[in-house]
């Protein structure tokens, strides 16, 4: 039995057992790891068990899987990365981005180069890459790390002077 088909295997055992988390992270650490469509295809179909349409679109898309469930799944991806081919791109698994690519994946890269996007690999596999794009936000803090430290500084101060009245208790004047 070659290693694409003992961790498909595996992943059927478990989704049979009722584990169908330790499946999804076999297959998504598989397919992070190895080009291996049999796994990756097997892996939409956990994500869309477990209702994550975006996930299984993305999985299906990169395995060509076609079918109503798949174009649901697809559209789910599309609608979720507001069909901007950036964050497609790095929603797609290393493995399946690394050259030779399917001409559905190298038309995804040239559309998404086509806008001026840098094409930086995702932090895991599957999951869109939300940052702004187009420069978003600033850098600068935020309303809560503001009031964060506003609070940290009263809370120090306070203690100081707590401190200081206990001092004054034990210490004559």
């Amino acid at each position: 039995m070659s290693e694409d088909s003992a961790v498909v295997a595996r992943a059927r055992a478990l989704l049979d057992a009722g584990r169908t988390w330790q499946a999804r992270d076999l297959l998504a650490e598989r397919v992070e790891q190895e080009r291996d469509t049999e796994s990756l295809t097997l892996l939409g179909e956990v994500h869309h068990r477990m209702g994550d349409l975006p996930r299984a679109g993305a999985a299906w898309f990169a395995t060509g899987t076609r079918g109503p469930e798949a174009d649901e799944a697809v559209a789910a991806w599309r609608e979720q990365t507001g069909d901007d081919f950036a964050v497609m791109w790095r929603s797609l698994p290393r493995s399946f981005r690394a050259e030779p690519r399917p001409a559905r994946i190298e038309a995804l890269r040239a559309r998404a180069l086509a806008t001026g996007a840098h094409l930086e690999p995702s932090r895991s596999p599957l999951e869109p890459d939300t940052a702004p794009t187009d420069g978003g936000e600033g850098g600068g803090p935020d309303g809560a790390q503001v009031i964060g430290w506003i609070l940290a500084a009263l809370f120090v101060g306070f203690a100081v002077i707590g401190f200081v009245t206990v001092l004054g208790w034990f210490v004559p004047g």
